[in-house]
């Protein structure tokens, strides 16, 4: 019975849980397959059980930089958002915190194929698209997931294009999906085995607790704390923070006051005017105030454990 096994890893539930005999003549499954289901749910159980572990020593920050520009590339000028972003993290390091910069127009990231779509479990983590440590596994999945894993605190930077994120943070974020309730494959040799994975999702619906962190999805971004940074010539700068607020929102993270910084130029000024005004030490408070904000927000998210924070573990 799966509230044993519950009990076993030390999470107790007064779920009322259906018998196997019930479980295999709702889903039409024998004994094998829901023994499958079974065996991913355990490892999400135990998946959670490490998230949740006590953090301690520096606090970690990861600064996701987002523009395709660099002083090597055919701009031959350094991207406006990473200077604030790379001025951010030095602030962060001055609070004691451990940081990274990763920009992503030097990583290979393919694009999300939209398995959710199908199945919340036919997305799995780590992605079977492009499956970590084989020939058609990609950066996002061989590095980048661990990199978000590692971080407590993720600042995001990016200049507006077209009134919304850069392409690079839209691959970025889609691809996250993946660290968002997805769990490991029930069938590691046949993962995108549609039938099945409908047959897990309802599984999921009829044996997940939302009380007990891992029974169902498992949303890996829980407690992590989300700063944003935006630079732009003209108007967009508020559709581009809202729009990543909201996915980010929806993923678990959470947002201190004054977490978000847009920097702006104006279309009466000519774009070769941009870099003087959007790296100006006019936005050196602004981004010291949002460093010490997103420090502050880190520690306090430690005193609870990231499955502290509620969501519905039986749909997405």
């Amino acid at each position: 019975m799966l509230k044993k096994k519950l009990d076993n890893v030390g999470l107790k539930s007064d779920v009322k849980l259906k018998s196997d005999t019930e479980l295999k003549r709702i889903l039409q499954i024998d004994q094998a397959t829901l023994d499958k289901f079974k065996a991913v749910q355990k490892a999400a159980l135990a998946e959670a059980k490490l998230l949740n572990r006590k953090k301690s020593g520096k606090i970690r920050v990861l600064g996701i930089s987002s523009s395709a520009r660099s002083a090597s590339g055919m701009a031959k000028e350094k991207s406006n958002s990473e200077q604030l972003l790379e001025k951010s993290l030095d602030y962060c390091k001055k609070l004691g915190a451990e940081t990274k910069l990763i920009s992503l127009r030097e990583y290979d990231i393919k694009p999300c194929q939209a398995c959710y779509s199908t199945a919340n479990t036919h997305c799995h983590f780590s992605c079977s698209c492009y499956p970590k440590g084989t020939p058609a596994g990609d950066d996002m999945s061989n590095k980048l997931y661990d990199e978000v894993l590692w971080a407590e605190v993720i600042i995001f930077a990016t200049p507006v294009n077209n009134f919304k994120i850069s392409s690079l943070l839209a691959d970025f974020i889609d691809r996250c999906i993946s660290l968002d309730g997805s769990l490991t494959p029930a069938d590691k040799n046949n993962p995108k085995n549609r039938e099945l994975n409908i047959k897990q999702m309802k599984f999921i619906e009829l044996t997940a607790d939302s009380g007990v962190p891992g029974s169902g999805l498992l949303r890996r971004f829980l407690g992590k704390v989300a700063g944003i940074i935006v630079t732009g010539h003209e108007a967009g700068a508020s559709l581009t923070i809202s729009s990543l607020f909201m996915t980010l929102h929806y993923y678990g993270m959470i947002f201190p006051p004054f977490s978000s910084v847009y920097a702006m130029s104006s279309i009466c000024n000519s774009t070769y005017q941009d870099k003087p005004i959007v790296t100006s030490k006019c936005y050196d408070l602004e981004i010291e105030m949002q460093a010490k904000n997103l420090i502050t927000a880190a520690k306090l998210s430690r005193q609870v454990k990231p499955t502290d924070w509620k969501y519905n573990c039986g749909a997405n």
